[in-house]
């Protein structure tokens, strides 16, 4: 395949599933370099995991976030890239692409945050030698984060239907109950620092209140750094009036979709998302792809 269909087919991708075959690549290309140059998995990803000292995260400060694109084995990252997809078809009916991203590195983040701080104040943990790696923190806050804005729709698991609610509470006691018993607890305790995120941003969000708006506008920035620039046309359209008038109308259309998907968006906060017709969830279905 050309290299310029895999740009077009890459582009087509949600932000979700861009993510997930970002994780895959690297989690292969790591892979690869262990396996063919005998390098043992922290010179491949020393750099990159967040380490438990506060002294060598401060050299590698970076690490809050790359450590989420590492994987240990198969298990982990299939187990992770699964669930993401799941969360994400869910989320991406209801919000943008930005605010994806937004709640997703927030988990990261606050995962990593969560991981640091408790490394370094229990002291069962204090003389434990270890580091983070995985996407686990930022995968639970986005799912964390459906549970709790939607939290009465139904959802099919395996054979049954549960409430959203169910799923976020299950995985929430998995891991507190693995905490004293089934080892990585570094981990577990990312995944509840990026359940607690979630759930507190979905929350507040049906309040009114974005507490992700200000990271979601560094996101956009950081973004805006990696797009090409622009050309200006060197000269100007002599159809004025056209123009203007295809402008007008193109922003009316604009607005009064906004209009209809911040309703729809009230009557999910007030009733729920079951409460909506077929035609609303569809209109959101297609907005969310458009965005």
């Amino acid at each position: 395949m050309k290299n310029g269909n895999l740009q077009y087919q890459f582009a087509r991708l949600s932000v979700a599933e861009k993510l997930i075959v970002i994780n895959i690549i690297i989690f292969i290309v790591s892979g690869l370099i262990q396996a063919l140059f005998s390098a043992s998995p922290n010179m491949v990803m020393g750099w990159f995991q967040l380490p438990k000292n506060f002294g060598e995260f401060i050299v590698q400060p970076w690490s809050l976030v790359t450590y989420s694109f590492f994987h240990s084995g198969i298990g982990h990252i299939f187990w992770n890239m699964l669930m993401l997809w799941f969360a994400s078809r869910i989320f991406l009916n209801l919000f943008d692409a930005q605010r994806f991203l937004t709640v997703y590195f927030l988990g990261v983040i606050v995962g990593g945050l969560f991981f640091l701080l408790s490394y370094n104040i229990f002291p069962a943990l204090l003389n434990t030698n270890t580091a983070l790696i995985g996407a686990s923190a930022g995968v639970t806050a986005v799912l964390l984060f459906v549970c709790s804005y939607i939290p009465n729709q139904d959802v099919r698991v395996f054979i049954v239907n549960v409430k959203l609610w169910h799923v976020g509470v299950f995985f929430v006691l998995i891991d507190l109950i693995q905490i004293p018993y089934g080892g990585n607890i570094g981990g577990r305790l990312a995944h509840l620092g990026g359940a607690l995120i979630g759930y507190i941003y979905a929350r507040q969000l049906l309040n009114g209140n974005d507490i992700g708006a200000g990271f979601s506008r560094f996101i956009e920035g950081f973004q805006n750094i990696f797009k090409p620039k622009e050309k200006k046309p060197k000269f100007k359209k002599v159809y004025k009036n056209q123009a203007a008038s295809s402008t007008t109308t193109r922003d009316y259309d604009k607005v009064a979709r906004q209009k209809r998907i911040d309703a729809i968006l009230d009557k999910i906060s007030k009733s729920g998302y079951e409460s909506l017709s077929k035609a609303e969830k569809d209109f959101l279905f297609k907005a969310g792809k458009e965005d």
